[in-house]
């Protein structure tokens, strides 16, 4: 196997990055622009931010000091809940590309389906078929979210990012979305603090067979059920490590043992707890 970074084909004829950098909870300008630098040295091409994560000018800042051009990564930021509407949309739009210093966004998405998502959408749309992104998309929406938004949509969203990982699969999800041509792209892939799936006794048994680490078996697992996946860290060397999983593969009978761990448990809020995204929407993110 070559140990390259695939690129997978969107509904609209673009490609993404199958392997990205997410820096949710990197805090501080070191930290941030140095996991950007480091990942970019070691081959990803894709980071993903967020308006609400209060990151944005850095990540822009690192990708600039990087030396590499602007169209050879690809950046996703998103619509934080407390925006909705047509024209607050495009003003928090605008407020991103202006954090990050940059002329378009590579890819736009919706937080959390918090009330409102309707008319942003429509304001999404419009600032797609402007170039301003080139592709548009949702986080955290459950299938009967995606089928509202749809029934008046112009565009299809590209992907929807999902909490995903070996205790929380998302099973029936990633089946739906399959049907419409919607990639599935996990967030949390590794399993969070709360629900670390690093220390399964079956995932080592795994790693310790392939001479590679936990972590390594996990994001392979994403990779073979054709997600985009996106761990975050702060380390050099494990951002390194997050690359290398494309040299080696898990058989189906590894993939059915990894299957067998779904046990249901978040480590995230539920898209359709509505009092959280109703109280969500009075989060105003880090600044």
């Amino acid at each position: 196997m070559h140990n390259e970074i695939p690129a997978l084909p969107l509904n609209n004829g673009n490609r993404i990055p199958q392997l990205g950098l997410g820096v949710f909870q990197v805090d501080n300008a070191e930290d941030t622009k140095n996991a950007v630098k480091w990942a970019l040295a070691a081959g990803y091409r894709h980071i993903d931010t967020a308006a609400y994560y209060g990151n944005e000018q850095w990540v822009g800042e690192a990708i600039r000091e990087s030396g590499l051009k602007r169209e050879d990564v690809f950046v996703t930021s998103k619509l934080w809940n407390n925006e909705r509407g047509y024209d607050q949309t495009k003003a928090a739009f605008q407020a991103t590309l202006d954090k990050l210093g940059f002329e378009y966004l590579d890819m736009f998405l919706i937080h959390w389906p918090a009330p409102g998502y309707e008319e942003s959408w429509r304001a999404m749309e419009d600032l797609y078929k402007a170039g301003k992104i080139k592709n548009i998309g949702v986080s955290n929406f459950q299938q009967h979210q995606l089928e509202h938004l749809m029934e008046k949509a112009t565009v299809k969203p590209v992907v929807d990012q999902i909490e995903t990982h070996p205790y929380f699969q998302q099973k029936e999800l990633h089946a739906y979305l399959e049907t419409q041509g919607i990639l599935h792209e996990a967030w949390s892939p590794l399993g969070g603090g709360r629900n670390n799936a690093l220390h399964d006794a079956v995932i080592n048994e795994i790693a310790a067979a392939h001479d590679v680490s936990a972590a390594q078996v996990i994001l392979r697992w994403h990779v073979q059920r054709e997600e985009i996946v996106i761990p975050k860290s702060t380390h050099e060397a494990r951002i390194a490590e997050n690359r290398d999983i494309f040299a080696f593969g898990l058989d189906e009978d590894e993939m059915h043992q990894i299957s067998d761990l779904d046990a249901g448990k978040r480590v995230g809020p539920n898209p359709d707890d509505d009092a959280w995204l109703k109280q969500s929407q009075t989060y105003a993110g880090r600044k």
